[in-house]
């Protein structure tokens, strides 16, 4: 639904984001990781229309997102920028209500009581923006890029200055729009909520350094190590898993080995721990957090 074709984009001499190709499906949320400078923004910015490559394509849909075509396809997108975007001296009604007619919705006042009732923002509707906590200006600006029910969501930071309570509502709201066939784009910092709510995990650093998803690339650091847990004394079942690795070795409450495939040589461990009259809990390859392979490609 959203596809960014060798997107660059320089600013002077400079290139910010350089020879950029993915795609986000309907029913996926990508999340964009990267360190601060290293495009991100530039690239949703890109993608919603707002500036223009310096070469490469968007097509949103199937149809390039043009001069001719930006307003009709823009107006298919809930963008969430870097900084919320909202009128200080308007109320937070106000606010939402000017982006109703912006998006010609039908029903703006149903809109606007949808959302501030999903954000919980009922009690703060009559304030202006300007007397808001960063955290509820942030709720404002995520009500604004959902009110008219997008089919594509492109966000920047969107859980930024939000408390948990709220945190855990946006994803679960994210994930009921991933349901209903939306693609959504989520650029963070978070990695753990980036693996808790992506399908697939972009890192990028001016150019995209890899794609897909986050078990996928955490399986590209494996160690070849298998972590086993058995009942009791692991010390017991040492003997037992030198026959498939003589440097096996106990470490706290585990057991570990090295193997050539794990996939392949696990069940003849547990069949062997089995056999020697161990309970096996558990045979797992040592896989890395996505915070190392993030750190790892960042290195590189």
């Amino acid at each position: 639904m959203i596809s960014a074709q060798r997107l660059t984009r320089r600013f002077g001499a400079r290139a910010v984001v350089d020879d950029v190709s993915f795609e986000v499906s309907r029913g996926e949320i990508v999340a964009l990781l990267g360190p601060n400078g290293a495009g991100k923004t530039t690239t949703l910015r890109m993608l919603a229309g707002l500036i223009v490559p310096t070469s490469g394509a968007v097509v949103i849909d199937g149809v390039a997102l043009t001069h001719a075509t930006a307003a009709t396809l823009r107006a298919r997108i809930g963008f969430l920028t870097e900084s919320p975007g909202l009128w200080d001296r308007l109320t937070v009604r106000e606010n939402l209500s000017t982006y109703a007619k912006l998006y010609g919705l039908a029903h703006p006042d149903n809109a606007i009581d949808r959302v501030t009732e999903m954000f919980q923002l009922k009690q703060q509707a009559s304030l202006r923006t300007a007397e808001l906590s960063k955290g509820m200006r942030q709720k404002v600006a995520l009500a604004r890029a959902l009110m008219h029910e997008p089919a594509m969501l492109l966000l920047d930071e969107p859980t930024s200055g939000l408390d948990p309570e709220i945190t855990r509502g946006v994803r679960h709201l994210l994930d009921e729009r991933r349901a209903a066939g939306s693609a959504i784009l989520v650029s963070t910092h978070n990695l753990d909520e980036a693996e808790r709510l992506a399908d697939r995990v972009a890192v990028l650093h001016e150019r995209l350094l890899a794609i897909d998803r986050p078990a996928a690339l955490r399986r590209r650091l494996t160690t070849g190590r298998l972590i086993v847990r058995v009942t009791g004394d692991p010390s017991k079942s040492l003997k037992t898993i030198r026959r498939f690795d003589a440097a096996a070795a106990i470490e706290g409450a585990t057991l570990v080995l090295r193997v050539a495939d794990a996939e392949q040589q696990a069940p003849a461990i547990v069949a062997a721990l089995v056999a020697a009259g161990a309970g096996v809990i558990e045979v797992r390859p040592e896989m890395p957090a996505l915070e190392d392979v993030y750190l790892h490609l960042m290195k590189k």
